[in-house]
């Protein structure tokens, strides 16, 4: 029964991510697919602070999303999906560090990961600057997970949904 709902919420926040993702640069062209990006979606790797089903599920929708968006860049497959796996896996194991009762190295995680694996993968491609790169990512990152993150984290704790959720 475990494995099943493992499997059931890995497959939900999969699916959630890509179709997130989708909405996002449908209703905001590119926003979720320049350099310089806020996706939206990236907000679900709060549930890794819940659940380990995150980090396949966050990553395999990461890769699914990139194979099937057109203006994907080849090694994104690859880099964008290693990136989502660093980081919620280093937010699974930082979901107890806190600053006061806020997860706030968890949540700077995803910054940091796609910043130094993303921001490389840009500047194979654009020529452009590592550091630059790096910086743009990790702004995107951050404010997703500052923001959009941080209302996901407190909505699922102040209902106790993570508990129904996940528990």
């Amino acid at each position: 029964m475990k494995k099943s709902r493992f499997l059931a919420h890995g497959a939900l926040i999969a699916a959630l991510y890509v179709a997130l993702t989708y909405l996002q640069n449908l209703l905001i062209p590119g926003s979720a697919t320049f350099a310089i990006q806020f996706r939206a979606s990236e907000a679900l790797c709060v549930l890794a602070l819940f659940t380990p089903a995150a980090i396949p599920g966050m990553t395999l929708g990461c890769l699914l999303f990139n194979i099937s968006f057109a203006g994907a860049l080849p090694l994104d497959f690859l880099v964008g999906s290693l990136a989502t796996a660093v980081a919620t896996a280093g937010m699974y194991a930082l979901r107890r560090v806190t600053v006061g009762r806020y997860p706030l190295p968890a949540l700077l995680l995803p910054a940091v990961s796609n910043a130094v694996l993303v921001g490389w993968e840009l500047s194979v491609y654009s020529g452009g600057g590592f550091w630059l790169n790096a910086l743009y990512v990790a702004i995107g990152e951050a404010a997703v997970l500052l923001t959009l993150g941080t209302a996901l984290y407190y909505a699922l704790q102040v209902r106790n949904l993570q508990k129904r959720l996940f528990g």
